[in-house]
């Protein structure tokens, strides 16, 4: 299988409010940016749409190195979380519904195709990738005030 890095992040004026992602895919020699955003978002959800769109690009299966500032998503994805909210009918441990399990019913689906490695970044330090990624993010939030 060949070997993608993603790096992903989120972005939200406000906590619902304009939102925007970004993402970079790499393989080997090869760069790709996306972004976009909405209107009213929250953070999360900007999160997690990076992630999808980003995976939603490969055309087929892959390892993938997915890279993000998000404890949120790398967390759900690599403790095993987001696969026991939905075993549990989207109700986390503490009894309340888990958050955006729309998304993450979709992303969860996406993953299931490649084999996922995820890794926690600083975010705004000196990863460029990451803070390429804050900067499309940023971008595309700042086109819904």
């Amino acid at each position: 299988m060949k070997t993608v890095e993603i790096y992903t992040d989120g972005a939200c004026s406000g906590n619902p409010g304009p939102g925007g992602w970004g993402a970079v895919l790499k393989y080997g020699a090869h760069e790709k940016e996306i972004s976009g955003g909405a209107a009213e978002t929250t953070n999360n959800r900007m999160e997690l749409t990076a992630v999808i769109e980003a995976l939603r690009l490969l055309k087929e299966p892959c390892v993938v190195e997915l890279y993000s500032d998000s404890k949120y998503v790398i967390d759900a994805l690599s403790l095993g979380w987001a696969q026991s909210w939905k075993r549990k009918g989207w109700i986390k441990s503490d009894k309340k519904p888990a958050l955006n399990a729309d998304l993450w019913e979709t992303l969860l689906t996406l993953t299931q195709q490649h084999e996922l490695r995820c890794h926690w970044v600083k975010g705004h330090a000196d990863n460029a990738y990451n803070n390429r990624c804050d900067a499309l993010a940023v971008e595309q939030s700042t086109r819904f005030k």
